[in-house]
């Protein structure tokens, strides 16, 4: 049996104009129909969703029941009391109002709004829920939790900013906290549209609330001050959060420091990066080959070794990426005398450069017609191969330490060729005819089974 809208309910109905949320309105010549929806409580607690019509005249109220239009299962209610409402359809109206819309659900306890708050939110309908939400905090009702975070992030990624905010307040004034995502996402939304004083706003009240900012809430701040050109604010703002106990978070320092370097210049850069390091900051060799590839592009040399001496004063050892960014700057300036200093540096490093690394050298040496240089270069980084190949476990063969030694003999590199032998040896990897060839083809120096000059090898 479908349950109509109650008295009070059907009361409420005549007495609001004709904007009621959830009503469709069929004018006749003497009365007014509205189709309305009503929610009634079966035996067994489920929530069921009719669709009827109520006609009011100037002298009276009746109504009469039309066929099942929908049914609707959102949970459960205690007890077996009625609770109607009128659903709104919001496509057929295009003015509604808050009056209109509290309305509806003030007649319901706690526990049905929260039920249909779930449902909105499973259905997706995510402004209805805030709008509920609103209801239910003038209600003194605490909304689901869980319903509310799922409203919150929902309406940012609509870039509805102005009601995420406002929802966020009614979930924190019901005792809720929210958890550091939910906060990330409205403030990474607000930066982008330029509110930077509502994104600040949210910062200060996430540690009164239970939440405290982590890196990526400081980079949205941080990148939004930026954008706005105000970068001596941005330095004075992460300053300032360092000094209150913050933890130095490596990644925004040195976002920081990479986005001074981008507008102010490498010389800034270095002086915040300076003065960070008093405030707890420990600079990494991702910090410093940032600000070599932004002076690289720019092809501004001097400020390349400067970070690079910088670097090294820190007792830092650059890795392979490093040097290849230095040696891309280097080489495109044709700063040769600049990148054999950096040549031999990364010979000497804890680290030594991959084989990537030497053929950026190589490559800007041959384009050039310095094809010495280039062979020496090459002659460098056959060596390299052979002990990075046993540093990760793969010793090289009997054709690698050919084709190398061949290389060394060609260019007269006779010390070279002796080492990577008696290397070669102690490997346990027998000479061929090959191996002895080479040599012999450097005047001699070694024969079968005779050393050269201290040397030794094995007779094949």
């Amino acid at each position: 049996m479908v349950n109509l809208v109650s008295s009070q309910s059907l009361h409420r109905l005549q007495s609001c104009s004709d904007h009621l949320i959830g009503f469709r309105d069929h004018p006749t010549h003497s009365s007014r129909k509205v189709s309305v929806f009503c929610v009634s409580s079966s035996i067994n607690g489920s929530l069921k969703l009719e669709s009827c019509t109520a006609e009011t005249k100037v002298t009276g109220l009746r109504s009469k029941k039309l066929p099942l239009n929908d049914q609707w299962r959102s949970g459960r209610v205690n007890g077996n009391h009625h609770e109607d409402f009128g659903m709104t359809d919001y496509k057929r109206l295009s003015n509604p109002t808050r009056y209109n819309f509290e309305g509806l659900f003030v007649d319901n306890n706690q526990e049905s709004n929260n039920t249909i708050l779930l449902s909105f939110c499973a259905n997706g309908n995510f402004v209805k829920a805030s709008n509920l939400m609103d209801v239910m905090a003038r209600l003194g009702q605490i909304p689901d939790f869980s319903s509310c975070i799922s409203v919150i992030r929902a309406l940012v990624r609509m870039d509805r900013l102005e009601k995420a905010q406002t929802a966020l307040k009614v979930f924190v004034f019901s005792g809720g906290s929210p958890d550091v995502i939910t906060c990330n996402m409205l403030i990474g939304g607000l930066c982008k549209r330029g509110h930077l004083r509502l994104a600040m706003n949210i910062v200060e009240d996430m540690g009164f609330s239970g939440c405290s900012p982590d890196a990526i809430t400081y980079n949205s701040i941080i990148r939004c001050m930026f954008d706005h050109h105000m970068f001596d604010r941005a330095i004075r703002f992460w300053k300032e959060q360092l000094r209150k106990g913050c933890p130095p978070y490596l990644i925004t320092s040195t976002l920081l420091v990479e986005l001074v370097c981008k507008n102010r210049g490498v010389s800034q850069a270095m002086e915040v990066l300076n003065d960070l390091t008093f405030e707890g900051f420990s600079p990494d060799t991702v910090t410093y080959t940032l600000l070599i590839n932004i002076a690289g592009k720019e092809g501004k040399v001097n400020d390349v070794l400067k970070v690079l001496l910088d670097l090294l004063a820190r007792g830092l050892d650059p890795d392979s990426f490093t040097y290849s960014t230095i040696l891309h700057c280097l080489c495109r300036g044709r700063n040769w005398a600049e990148a054999y200093e950096v040549s031999a540096i990364m010979n000497q490093a804890s680290k030594p450069p991959t084989p990537a690394t030497y053929n950026i050298l190589i490559n800007g040496l041959c384009k050039c017609g310095r094809l010495d240089q280039a062979i020496d270069c090459f002659d460098k980084m056959a060596l390299e191969m052979v002990h990075f190949l046993k540093d990760v476990g793969h010793s090289p063969d009997l054709i690698t330490y050919n084709t190398i030694i061949d290389a060394l003999a060609k260019n007269r590199e006779i010390k070279k060729a002796m080492d990577l032998f008696n290397e070669m040896i102690v490997d346990g990897i027998r000479p061929d005819e090959v191996t002895y060839g080479s040599l012999e083809r450097i005047g001699g120096c070694c024969y079968r089974g005779f050393g050269y000059d201290g040397l030794w090898s094995v007779q094949s």
